[in-house]
């Protein structure tokens, strides 16, 4: 497995990405870990796990990821997932981790979403200070 840590054009509002590639699984789920705990000291809101080029996640994988979910809620950071594959879908609903993670279709789709919240904050401040 491989990993990308980057921003999202969402920068600003502290949007971080990890893009994964090849197995998630107990081989490398510990420099996955590593890795979510370098995001909290970076000041992170968002941390969006990109699995487009994930091939394969076992248990010890999933594993990870909710020990993941776990420490950045603690520590008040949310973590959503993007692009995940057919064989890690039915992982996720056979544990029924589908209704724990917020998963999106694409990194795009997790881009028009955040645009769209930030443009209707913007709009409700601006009613707020009008009234």
């Amino acid at each position: 497995m491989s990993i990308a840590k980057g921003d999202t054009d969402l920068a600003a509002h502290k949007v971080k990405v990890i893009k994964l590639s090849g197995n998630l699984n107990s081989t490398n789920s510990q420099e996955f870990r590593q890795n979510i705990t370098q995001f909290i000291e970076n000041g992170a809101k968002i941390v969006l796990v990109d699995f487009q080029d994930v091939t394969f996640m076992d248990s010890s994988g999933l594993g990870a990821l909710v020990l993941a979910f776990k420490t950045l809620k603690a520590a008040d950071i949310k973590l959503v997932l993007c692009s995940i594959n057919e064989q890690v879908r039915i992982l996720f609903e056979l544990t029924n981790m589908d209704k724990v993670f917020e998963i999106f279709p694409s990194q795009d789709a997790f881009n028009r979403e955040q645009r769209d919240l930030v443009r209707s904050d913007k709009k409700s401040a601006i009613v707020k200070n009008y009234i």
